[in-house]
Formats: C-alpha cells, sequence, structure tokens
C-alpha cells in the first residue's frame, strides 16, 4: 500500500464513515523488515534462564510462499541471534518482563517464548509477541540440544531455584523438517497409511522422529489423523549435515499423501555463505 492509498484508506474510514462505528479508530502500528526468530527462556518467578535459539519457517511453500502453518521446520542455534543480541533481549525484554509481572504481584513460572523481529535496519530485536509454552517445531531441535537433565532443570523453576542453575548444550546444528498432510493448512484426508518409518530412524543414530498427528488403525497400520504429522529431526556438526540427515529421514519413509518444505535452513545456509565470502 502507498502513501496516498493509506491516507485515502483513512478518509474514507474517518470522514465518510464507510464502515460506520467499526472504523472510527485507527490504529497505527510501526512496519518492520527484517527476520524472525524464536527466543525461550525459563521462568522461575524471580530469575530467567536463557535457553538456546531457533528459527521456525511459518509459510506451507518453499521460499517461504503461501499461508501460515503452525510451523514446517526449525532449526537450532539461529544464527541471526548472536551472543550480543542474546543479552540484549535478556536485559531489554525478558528481565523487565519477569520483574515487572512480580511487581504487579503475578510471579510467572515456566517458558517464556519471545517472538522477536530483527530489524534488517538496525539489527535490533523488537518483541512481536509473547507466548507461555514451548515453541512447536522449535522444542523439538531444543531437546536434541539438551545435555542437562530437562525434569531437574523444570523442578527447579517450580521451587524457584534457578539462580544456580546452568544448561550444558550440544555445540552441534539441530534441525527439525515437519510432514504434513496434503491440503495443510487447510482440510486434509485422515488414515492414511506412512510406511518405513523404523526404516527412517536408522538413517542415522542422531535422528529421531516425533509424531505429532499418527495414530495406528486396526489393521496395526501407522495412519495420519493430524495436519502436521511427523517431525524428523536430527543434529550434526554444521547446519549441512544436520540437513542431510533430516532430509535423508525423510526420504525414506512411504508416504504419498504427505509433503514437506525442500528448503528448511535456507536462511542459516545463505547467512553461512555469505559470512565465508
Amino acid at each position: 500500500m502507498t502513501l496516498d492509498e493509506a491516507l485515502e484508506a483513512i478518509d474514507s474510514m474517518l470522514v465518510e464513515g464507510s464502515f460506520g462505528s467499526a472504523g472510527s479508530r485507527v490504529i497505527i502500528e510501526e512496519f518492520l523488515e527484517g527476520e524472525e526468530a524464536s527466543f525461550f527462556a525459563l521462568v522461575d518467578g524471580e530469575n530467567a534462564l536463557p535457553l538456546e535459539s531457533a528459527q521456525d519457517h511459518k509459510r506451507v511453500g518453499d521460499g517461504d510462499v503461501g499461508p501460515n502453518t503452525g510451523g514446517m521446520g526449525a532449526y537450532s542455534p539461529a544464527p541471526i541471534v548472536t551472543d550480543e543480541l542474546k543479552r540484549i533481549v535478556m536485559e531489554s525484554i525478558i528481565i523487565p518482563t519477569v520483574k515487572g509481572m512480580a511487581a504487579e504481584g503475578c510471579k510467572f513460572v515456566g517458558v517464556l517464548y519471545a517472538g522477536l523481529m530483527i530489524e534488517k535496519k538496525s539489527g535490533l530485536p523488537k518483541l512481536i509477541e509473547y507466548n507461555v509454552r514451548f515453541g512447536d517445531p522449535e522444542c523439538q531441535v531444543l531437546m536434541m540440544r539438551l545435555e542437562s537433565d530437562l525434569a531437574q532443570v523444570l523442578l527447579s523453576a517450580c521451587k524457584g531455584e534457578l539462580s544456580n542453575v546452568s544448561l550444558t548444550w550440544s555445540p552441534e546444528m539441530a534441525m527439525v523438517v515437519v510432514m504434513a498432510s496434503q491440503g495443510y493448512p487447510g482440510s486434509y484426508k485422515k488414515g492414511t497409511v506412512i510406511k518405513n518409518v523404523d526404516k527412517a530412524e536408522r538413517v542415522s543414530p542422531a535422528v529421531k522422529i516425533f509424531h505429532a498427528g499418527t495414530a495406528v488403525d486396526g489393521d496395526g497400520n501407522l495412519v495420519a489423523v493430524g495436519g502436521r504429522v511427523l517431525g524428523f529431526t536430527a543434529k550434526g556438526k554444521d547446519i549441512e549435515e544436520a540437513r542431510a540427515r533430516a532430509y535423508g529421514a525423510v526420504d525414506a519413509i512411504e508416504w504419498v499423501e504427505g509433503f514437506c518444505r525442500r528448503d528448511i535452513g535456507w536462511r542459516a545456509l545463505r547467512q553461512k555463505q555469505v559470512a565465508n565470502q
């Protein structure tokens, strides 16, 4: 939309009353251009422990085209989230939020998930949204890299004892490729048979397949019963190895009615190529 078109739309709503009372107020928001990233922190009411970063792929099609989905793939860490950016996010976004909630008598305990936009011009993070949960499929790549005992860490958060807790992470890259039912995120057929999942899991010891929309039918077949069905997750020494293992597992199964994006990780690959030039 051009500036003239925006002004015309405002006149139409506020002066001409084209939408009646529903158009009596206009909200002007800042336009942000950049890359989205997911930032997670575990909170015990007073303290916040940062987790590793991840980057999701929301659009259904290769090249980030088509409608939004719950997430078609992700990788961790996200190269765009540097150590300096982590510090800025913690100091300017996460910690003020945790302290503000505590000051208002509403202490938060759990996972704080900040959806960020890393601005193209400034390189600084802007908070787009908060969720109070792990992301899906970001959680899969985080859990592949987490070497600490998750149950003990969560228990420490519940007890308000995160101040002395540190986490150990694998230095490797993790990637998840989501396979979905044809038609997703619109209508899709249920009950289609998926074969060779056990073969896919044997592609590499570094591969794990997370089930989401699956079930076992009366004949003992694994069938799809949801939109996003399987998460093919792999670790590797770098983005290329993790990607090859994840897609190797995808290619090992037989499921004609399923599909996935073939470009998961393209931002990290592009950033690595630019850095190596």
